[in-house]
């Protein structure tokens, strides 16, 4: 009886494996096979000059104030006009919002849908404190050791002038665009784009206008980023998480520390048991949606345990998930995230305060809303701190998630193609943008939104962002205006038969 029981776990245990090598096996490529297209000539000594020009002027944003660096912002303007002439004499110029720009590059046959190119012209500011950790001044525009150096190389005014540099020799060699193809350049982007991103999205509106494509900066070509794929992966953004900052006010009565309320009963003691219920049950997460489909996309690239675990979730799931809810940039795409941002209470060591307060972020999954979100917190609230006496409100400026782009269609194919013929040996899986980006604005006009930024990047480019010594490495910088030359050359033209 025993042998027949060890013959039948052996069978079991053949089947499995058997089950398991067959998954991961005709799980095969998803790649597109395409040729990389001949190499761009470039004069990278000037294209990198004059990126180095635009990082120099402090296009910083304000969500309170919208002149602040506007002096700034028009010199950024007559810069533009000054080292692209071709561009700014094919193209007609609008300013929207006070110190966004519209483009308009008309195409020849306008019957049909138009396309837009999007960046943006603000940066954050530098960190206080940390203006000597760089290796050159944080706005110096510096070109040394192979970069552009200084805030905004990266982020995102890199992507805005390789645009322009595209364009520049496009009408320099007499093309003519078939769809008329826009640029959007917002100047608030860092604090939101309703000023500019917003406003031009509702002028296009206004004028009846139709986007075949939108494509923004987002996700980038990471390289070294994820276990067992060894060559580079561009993860195009077709999805944006949304923002929602939710604010807790807990009172009780105020009074002398020498006589404390009954436990648990203080406004610090309900608000630390609600915050504790809102970070201990956070909504729950899976390898679903964009999350499912852009791992399906690289698993037949992975080498060893991970290509077998990625190809047979049916078995492994519960394994990968864990291991990717251990990483934060993993687990923000399988989940809304819950962030305990800000918190309140009390003014003097030796009395209770009435009233503690405490915000809250959560950006959310396709799929979730914000009144779901605060519906759910309130009901945590509630159950943790025993009563219903307490105010929650969502604060204004947020945002539900953008709808999800399509990655059967022809939009997204361009863009994959593109992304294969300029960057060889290039892997290309769709993806969800954790952050946010003045293309969440249009989602009324098109229907094919990528999030996407050319920028090569490994683990020690990712703290740059945002952070200390940005940059962009010249070599990089070229490919991203053979991109956009790419994109703009195929995909301004007229559908094929």
């Amino acid at each position: 009886m025993a042998k027949k029981i060890a013959w039948a776990v052996l069978a079991l245990l053949l089947g499995v494996v058997a089950v398991l090598a067959i998954n991961t096996l005709r799980k095969g490529s998803r790649q597109l096979d395409v040729p990389p297209v001949p190499v761009l000539a470039v004069d990278e000594a000037s294209a990198a000059q004059r990126l180095g020009e635009a990082v120099r002027l402090r296009t910083i944003s304000s969500r309170s104030d919208a002149n602040l660096s506007a002096d700034q912002f028009k010199q950024l303007h007559a810069l533009l006009q000054a080292k692209f002439p071709k561009t700014h004499a094919a193209l007609k110029r609008e300013v929207v919002g006070g110190l966004s720009l519209l483009y308009t590059w008309p195409g020849s046959k306008p019957e049909l849908q138009p396309i837009l190119l999007m960046a943006h012209q603000d940066v954050v500011p530098i960190a206080t404190g940390t203006e000597k950790a760089w290796s050159t001044e944080p706005f110096s525009g510096e070109v040394k050791d192979g970069f552009v150096w200084g805030r905004g190389a990266w982020d995102d005014k890199g992507n805005l002038m390789a645009q322009l540099e595209a364009i520049e020799m496009l009408v320099a060699s007499g093309y003519q665009p078939e769809r008329t193809v826009y640029l959007a350049f917002g100047a608030d982007e860092e604090v939101g784009g309703h000023r500019g991103a917003e406003q031009i999205a509702a002028l296009l509106k206004e004028r009846k206008v139709r986007l075949d494509f939108v494509i923004d900066e987002g996700l980038l070509i990471t390289e070294g980023i994820m276990p067992g794929l060894k060559a580079p992966a561009a993860l195009i953004g077709v999805a944006e998480k949304g923002y929602l900052s939710v604010v807790l006010k807990m009172s009780a009565t105020p009074g002398h520390s020498s006589m404390p309320p009954p436990k648990g009963t203080s406004a610090i003691a309900m608000m630390s048991a609600a915050l504790k219920r809102i970070d201990d049950e956070q909504l729950p997460g899976g390898i679903r949606g964009v999350a499912d489909e852009m791992f399906a996309t690289v698993a037949p690239e992975m080498s060893g345990f991970s290509r077998v675990a990625l190809s047979n979730l049916w078995l492994f799931g519960p394994i990968v998930q864990k291991q990717l809810e251990s990483g934060a940039g993993t687990n923000a795409v399988m989940r809304t995230t819950t962030a305990l941002t800000i918190v309140n209470a009390g003014n003097k060591d030796n009395v209770l305060p009435g009233q503690a307060e405490a915000t809250v972020n959560f950006r959310l999954l396709p799929g979730d809303t914000k009144d779901m979100v605060v519906e759910r917190t309130r009901a945590l609230v509630a159950d943790a701190t025993k009563t219903d006496k307490f105010e929650l409100f969502a604060l204004p400026g947020g945002a539900e998630a953008s709808k999800v782009t399509p990655t059967d269609s022809a939009q997204y194919a361009l863009i994959n193609r593109t992304i294969r013929e300029v960057f060889p040996g290039t892997l290309v899986a769709p993806g969800l943008m954790i952050g946010g980006s003045d293309s969440i604005h249009f989602g009324e006009i098109s229907d094919h939104i990528f999030k996407f930024s050319p920028v090569r990047a490994g683990p020690q480019d990712l703290p740059r962002f945002h952070g200390t010594n940005e940059r962009i490495a010249i070599s990089n910088y070229v490919e991203l205006i053979r991109f956009y030359h790419r994109l703009l050359t195929q995909g301004a033209k007229a559908p094929q038969p």
